[in-house]
């Protein structure tokens, strides 16, 4: 599929202009397309806070980032576990605290292909309770920040969301009974692209000022699967690396800078890289697959959702 938007070289970083006195959070920063993207705004002169799980690997990534930039770059972290609900709500709240401004919240960490059924301490299977319930009450603690600066959330997904049961488990949101690593990876990014989808309809209803976008990075080389897959997924993804069908971990944070970023997106989509299998080339407006917007289940998981981690959210 070949997206026109941007023109032959897709949507690049020079597209950019100056991005000083903007503030962006990414959470899984310290490594990957996450740290890609804070390079990026860096480069513009913005402002960035990660929210990372690791101290001593975010202490590493800023020491980098100050040596390529400088040491006035303007990038800090704060602590957080995506996994433990407690560990986003007291990240949410520090964050509060030394952020007076949110542009974006970029929903960028996530875990993937776990070999085994893992439970987190709240008692949710690891991926879903990791990259879905965990970022949903991380947008729904600063949502009225970023909506202060009529700012975004952007949704990374994955195209795994269209390699699964294409819907919702409802009946064992925790695969007790059928858990297998790559269907249950598939099925977290399917509920964080449906909630995207469904954030975007209640904010339209209650008339609040922040846009929401999906995108992926296509099949970009991080560390992803190296931390959380099985040894067969590793070995696979390791010669997979070395083709041309992975593109650079700097070309994957491409399309979430530009969610982050440029104007007159779409809401309803799904942006990436429009080049073979959609997996690299130039970055625009993708395949969107319809049950990824499901209303009937977009609904019923957000209802879910809020019951699972105690987390009324009303946008009245």
């Amino acid at each position: 599929m070949t997206d026109t938007q941007f023109g032959p070289q897709g949507w690049t970083p020079e597209k950019l202009g100056s991005l000083t006195g903007k503030t962006y959070v990414i959470t899984g920063a310290n490594a990957g397309t996450g740290f890609q993207a804070a390079r990026i705004f860096l480069s513009k002169g913005a402002k960035v806070v990660m929210l990372n799980r690791s101290a001593e690997k975010s202490m590493k990534a800023i020491d980098d980032l100050k040596q390529e930039f400088g040491a006035n770059a303007d990038v800090g972290f704060v602590q957080m576990d995506l996994a433990v609900q407690a560990s986003v709500r007291s990240a949410a709240a520090e964050l509060l605290d030394i952020a007076p401004q949110i542009d974006a919240l970029i929903c960028n960490a996530a875990i993937a292909q776990v070999p085994t059924q893992k439970l987190t301490v709240d008692g949710f299977e690891s991926q879903l309770g990791t990259n879905h319930y965990g970022h949903f009450v991380l947008c729904g603690l600063l949502f009225d920040r970023i909506e202060q600066s009529q700012g975004r959330i952007v949704v990374v997904a994955s195209l795994g969301y269209n390699m699964g049961i294409k819907t919702i488990q409802f009946d064992d949101m925790n695969w007790d009974k059928n858990y297998s690593p790559n269907p249950v990876y598939s099925q977290s990014k399917l509920a964080q692209m449906m909630f995207a989808y469904e954030l975007q309809d209640r904010i339209k209803a209650a008339h609040k000022a922040v846009d929401v976008f999906v995108c992926h990075p296509g099949s970009s080389a991080t560390s992803l699967i190296s931390t959380s897959g099985s040894l067969v997924m590793r070995a696979i993804f390791r010669l997979m690396a070395m083709s041309l069908l992975v593109q650079s971990a700097e070309k994957g944070a491409y399309p979430e800078v530009m969610c982050a970023t440029q104007d007159g997106l779409e809401h309803r989509a799904l942006y990436g890289p429009t080049g073979r299998m959609e997996w690299v080339g130039p970055v625009g407006k993708g395949t969107l697959e319809p049950h990824a917007y499901d209303k009937a289940v977009m609904s019923k998981l957000w209802t879910v959702s809020e019951q699972a981690t105690g987390f009324d959210w009303s946008l009245d």
